[in-house]
């Protein structure tokens, strides 16, 4: 191994994700969603890879436990901006360790549009623009016996990956306690999730199908999911993701006779309060401000929702 030099070298933590939400007192609410990238260098790290001596190693999972005290601990307005955030963290390293040389912090940040309903800013839901797709499916089906005059024809239609997010007004409680419950209930929380919404019109008539408002309805059942999610009281009282998921499809069917049935699939894309109480600091239920989100494993909840004489319920 002495025989080789190490020309240059850096390490560190990837893909930190950190979501910054900042509280006003007239409820009105900001988020940052961050993915961190944090790598340091300096020569007297050269016998970790050399010599296999970590002394001097200032470990990634410590890099990434100050991504979220700065989080936390730094003026707001030096959080919500990536680049003040970014100098602000490699700042501190290159400060706080006297043989790190250099601290390279890169940010991708990840947009929340904020929604809006009758021309007025949400206080505290958000969604990421643009990102949902739109799709549909067809299937004329025969009669049997073959008929010209009957032909089952049924049309499918939907979105995916409408990312939703609500920084209040969820919660959840009360669920089933046994030796294997290990969560403790959450009053209020951060609710997230990446829609998939499908809905289903069926005739024996082509023609009239064919004539069916597609483009008001795609607009009205996104229309009703944003507005369910984020304003309907019926979804702040019980909170559940599976109120919510109850409450959007019954709306779509409402509002447009000609939809037989509406299917989602909610995941929940969790984003738990970082525990700070290490650092001295409270971060947790009403104190909570700085978050991680975990991609997986997730809650995952799906219905399908019919008209009365249809449905089970």
């Amino acid at each position: 191994m002495e025989n080789s030099i190490i020309k240059s070298q850096a390490y560190g933590k990837n893909l930190v994700r950190v979501v910054r939400v900042v509280r006003h007192p007239d409820g009105w609410q900001e988020i940052a969603d961050y993915s961190v990238r944090c790598l340091l260098s300096g020569e007297e790290f050269g016998p970790s890879y050399t010599k296999g001596d970590n002394k001097l190693v200032v470990a990634t999972d410590s890099q990434k436990n100050t991504v979220f005290y700065l989080a936390k601990t730094l003026p707001a307005e030096k959080v919500m901006v990536p680049e003040v955030f970014a100098s602000e963290i490699a700042s501190f390293m290159v400060n706080k360790y006297s043989h790190v040389s250099s601290c390279q912090v890169k940010i991708i940040t990840k947009p929340w549009e904020r929604m809006r309903f009758d021309n007025k800013s949400h206080p505290h839901s958000f969604f990421r623009e643009g990102k949902e797709t739109r799709w549909t499916e067809a299937v004329i089906t025969k009669a049997n016996p073959p008929s010209a005059a009957k032909l089952s024809t049924s049309i499918t239609s939907g979105f995916y990956d409408l990312e939703v997010l609500k920084t209040t007004n969820s919660s959840f409680v009360d669920f089933w306690r046994d030796e294997l419950a290990t969560l403790p209930d959450m009053p209020d929380r951060v609710l997230s999730t990446k829609v998939l919404c499908q809905w289903k019109f069926v005739s024996d008539c082509l023609t009239t199908l064919q004539q069916q408002p597609f483009d008001a309805i795609y607009s009205g059942a996104k229309r009703n999911t944003l507005d369910a999610f984020a304003n309907d009281p019926r979804a702040w009282v019980h909170a559940s993701v599976q109120t919510t998921l109850y409450i959007m499809a019954d709306r779509i069917l409402n509002d447009f006779a000609q939809i037989d049935d509406v299917y989602y699939a909610l995941p929940n894309i969790h984003y738990f309060p970082f525990d700070m109480s290490k650092f001295g600091l409270k971060n947790l239920q009403s104190d909570a401000e700085v978050y991680m989100p975990l991609a997986d494993p997730s809650g995952y909840i799906t219905a399908t929702i019919s008209r009365p004489s249809k449905g089970k319920y």
